[in-house]
């Protein structure tokens, strides 16, 4: 089970973008389907460098304490030692759907 300072690296796609955060705490959650993600995480500010990725992350999750991700959106879960800098990257050519099964037209027949 994950420690008292565990942080995890989420990875996930949200409106054809692949956002990675950083979070205190990963869980299955109460709403089926998706994954509860709680305690976000942002780096240091730096006064000499800013970073307009994570700057857009902090700005869209103010005030944000618990969010959820339909699980099909969630490309990777990590367990890391520190947090990184989050990120918002363009996903375009870099991500693939994740496979879904195939369910033949009128339902399928056994037996035959």
């Amino acid at each position: 089970m994950a420690g008292k300072n565990t942080i995890f690296r989420i990875s996930f796609i949200n409106q054809g973008e692949v956002y990675e955060v950083y979070a205190k705490h990963v869980s299955q959650g109460g709403m089926f389907g998706f994954v509860e993600i709680d305690g976000l995480v942002f780096g240091e500010r730096s006064k000499l460098l800013i970073d307009s990725s994570e700057e857009r992350l902090k700005t869209e999750f103010e005030g944000v304490t618990r969010f959820y991700v339909p699980l099909h959106s969630v490309l990777r879960i990590d367990e890391v030692e520190k947090a990184g800098r989050g990120r918002i990257t363009s996903g375009e050519g870099k991500v693939a759907a994740f496979p879904m099964p195939m369910v033949p037209s009128g339902g399928a027949k056994r037996g035959k």
